[in-house]
């Protein structure tokens, strides 16, 4: 069979629509603008509650679902959780019977490398993390022994597995510091495209917003250690915190509750959050772990006014000089105060038109037709 010169397989370790979290916002946006630069695409995902949504038909010429094995016996083997999970004879049989090129989007979806080689096409994989490193990183930031020591397993059999990625053509990086550790790993696979994301230009607002905002994922264990630091520092403050996220938490809505100047407000859709950046004067995204570019954070910068984070948010990612950083709870306290004081004004939107442009998503879709073809 002869391999179209505008067909691609890409396979997704969940159902990027809606995209309202981290990686499935760079599987959608990517699935997008390849899309409308025409590539054909036979879309292949494993639904496990996010349901078979009508907007990826109309992107795709196909749109395969699987389910994903979440039997707790997928511990016990060699292979890592988040793999073995998602193995599937079926995704393997489509991918044979469709000679086209192979995304795999994160180190996650790609069992189907453990038994062949794909050797009549390209394949490209998508490194969404340094996977043992994030891992080792969510068993320092759980609570619970359980959970820590399943990270911790985890990480260790991602550090043995990653070298399925000799199989792969080309790594497809994902922050400049990640790449330096693929790079260095796999010769002569790396290449280093940006997160894909909804923005086209930077945003012009006001001078003056009304709070400050954190939004994130409720679930991840380093997102509520963030909460928890930020309810510490905006506690002895006389200004308003909102913690937004698409998530309810209850103990963290319970904790934010007995403070009258915080509130928790749940994200139904993309507009909403566009909304609350308009009236956010500081957003305040504190990390403790340190992977490569948060997506929140790219979306901040172009849609948001001051960004404050802590240093592992922007260590190496080329975006420091666009955010305020504190290092300390000190610090952090401190720049609150400077900025509640400070406007946002033209030169700030300048610098991050002139810092962001390498974030352009069909720039960077092209990049990789141009790696496939």
């Amino acid at each position: 069979m002869v391999i179209s010169k505008n067909q691609l397989h890409i396979v997704s370790f969940d159902v990027p629509y809606p995209p309202n979290y981290g990686g499935v916002i760079d599987v959608f946006y990517k699935l997008k603008a390849l899309f409308d630069l025409g590539i054909e695409i036979y879309f292949h995902t494993f639904e496990y509650g996010r349901g078979r949504p009508k907007e990826l038909d109309e992107l795709c010429k196909y749109v395969f679902y699987y389910p994903r094995n979440s039997s707790i016996t997928n511990v016990l083997f060699k292979t890592p959780y988040i793999v073995k999970s998602r193995s599937n004879e079926e995704l393997i049989k489509n991918l044979k019977r469709i000679k086209a090129p192979v995304l795999f989007e994160g180190l996650h979806t790609t069992s189907p490398l453990i038994m062949e080689n794909f050797e009549d096409r390209k394949v490209l994989v998508r490194a969404h993390n340094i996977e043992h490193l994030y891992y080792d990183g969510l068993a320092k930031s759980a609570n619970r022994i359980d959970k820590k020591i399943f990270f911790k397993t985890e990480a260790k059999k991602l550090r043995a597995y990653e070298s399925i990625l000799d199989k792969a053509d080309t790594i497809l990086t994902i922050s400049p510091s990640e790449h330096d550790y693929f790079r260095n790993r796999y010769i002569g696979k790396a290449v280093y495209i940006p997160v894909f994301h909804p923005n086209n230009k930077v945003k012009k607002l006001s001078k003056k917003g009304d709070f400050a905002l954190y939004h994130g994922d409720l679930r991840v264990a380093d997102n509520i250690k963030a909460v928890h630091f930020l309810i510490d520092v905006f506690k002895q403050l006389d200004y308003e915190l909102v913690i937004a996220s698409s998530f309810i938490n209850k103990t963290i809505i319970n904790e934010i509750s007995i403070h009258e100047k915080m509130r928790f407000v749940k994200i139904e859709n993309q507009n909403q959050l566009q909304d609350l950046f308009e009236k956010t004067h500081i957003n305040v995204l504190p990390t403790f772990q340190k992977t490569g570019i948060k997506l929140k954070l790219i979306n901040t910068l172009f849609n948001g006014r001051f960004c404050l984070v802590t240093s592992k948010m922007v260590e190496d990612t080329g975006l420091e000089k666009l955010c305020e950083i504190g290092r300390t709870k000190e610090e952090f306290t401190q720049k609150v105060y400077e900025l509640i004081h400070t406007d946002y004004v033209d030169d700030l939107v300048k610098e991050r038109e002139k810092v962001l442009k390498p974030f352009n998503i069909y720039e960077n879709a092209q990049k990789i037709i141009d790696l496939l073809f």
